[in-house]
């Protein structure tokens, strides 16, 4: 029997009990921050980020399995909430029509031209945005990619001076992925990632189904096989917006050339842009990303921004990318600067 005093030991119950009902709030707090991540989208309190895309909730995140994809921590790539129910802002008949294309607003996902937008079409090298965008959120500026037999004998489009064994800095990777279209580039990258191409291809189609990207479907880290690797205007138009918000590679593809050190004879890597609006000067170009194979035709996702307003165009299969870039946003910034003064 304790030999404490009766109001001692109402002391000691009383602070008992406070001290349970403070470690039950913090449990409680505990759970409610795991369900939010103070910025709309939902968290699990001890899983995966399940974030919200334009409002919607995202499907499950799919677990790793020996190959199966990892997704980054931290939030997901918020989509463009593009309005295909608006009608056209502008007109523009070509002599030879894209067999789809989309001119938009970035910000505010108004589209001011469309053509066949949710059309499924093979997309070429523009897959390697999406490569870019998985690139500059699971590797920081200061990693080393090791160039792989499989990069170097890879086909298409290349860097073509990459060193075969030796480790490249990431950032010399990614200007050689989106300035000259480098398909051992996105080799070597997709493999420094997820350790396989068909891991990271894995990972590719697991944060285009995040996204809702529904015509999106990949089949390599290159764009260079057809075959179950395609998209349409609509999903490039959020991939676009999803890209040019990381500063890393917006810093990138706004770039005509660049000058990078290199482990090659000589120690300098010379790169040039393929995109057209950057190439010619276009005013205010951010540019972004081509693409070419035969089923494919010449494509574009690129940018440009004027007057307070950045507009994106998508060409799928055009007959001339340059010029049609180039009338669509000019009519496009026109009509921006008329409905700006009214």
């Amino acid at each position: 029997m304790s030999t404490r005093p009766h109001h001692v030991r109402r002391r000691i119950v009383a602070l008992a009990l406070a001290l349970l009902a403070c470690a039950a709030g913090v449990v409680a707090a505990g759970a409610l921050v795991g369900r939010h991540d103070g910025k709309g989208g939902a968290v699990a309190a001890a899983g995966p980020l399940v974030s919200t895309v334009d409002g919607h909730g995202l499907p499950p995140i799919p677990p790793q399995g020996v190959n199966g994809p990892v997704l980054p921590t931290g939030p997901l790539p918020t989509s463009l909430a593009v309005n295909l129910a608006a009608p056209d802002r502008i007109r523009m008949p070509f002599h030879v029509m894209p067999r789809a294309g989309l001119v938009f607003d970035l910000d505010t996902g108004e589209v001011l031209w469309r053509r066949n937008p949710t059309r499924v079409l093979p997309m070429a090298s523009v897959t390697k945005m999406m490569t870019a965008l998985l690139v500059d959120e699971r590797l920081p500026p200061g990693s080393l990619v090791r160039v792989t037999k499989q990069a170097v004998r890879t086909g298409g489009s290349k860097v073509g001076v990459l060193p075969l064994g030796k480790r490249v800095g990431v950032q010399a990777m990614l200007y050689g992925l989106l300035l000259p279209s480098g398909n051992d580039a996105a080799i070597a990258l997709a493999q420094r990632v997820s350790g396989t191409t068909k891991a990271f291809v894995a990972l590719m189609n697991a944060r285009a189904a995040a996204m809702h990207l529904s015509c999106t479907r990949f089949a390599s880290p290159s764009g260079l096989v057809d075959a179950g690797n395609h998209t349409c205007a609509y999903d490039l138009a959020a991939l676009a917006k999803a890209f040019l918000d990381r500063p890393r590679l917006a810093g990138i593809v706004v770039r005509k050339q660049a000058i990078l050190p290199f482990p090659i004879k000589g120690g300098k890597l010379y790169l040039y842009s393929h995109e057209p609006l950057v190439k010619v000067g276009y005013p205010g170009a951010l540019g972004i990303k081509t693409g070419f194979t035969d089923a494919a035709g010449h494509c574009v996702v690129g940018a440009a921004e004027r007057g307070g307003h950045r507009l994106g165009v998508v060409l799928l299969h055009s007959p001339d990318i340059t010029a049609q870039s180039v009338k669509l946003l000019d009519r496009a910034f026109a009509y921006e600067r008329r409905r700006d003064r009214r």
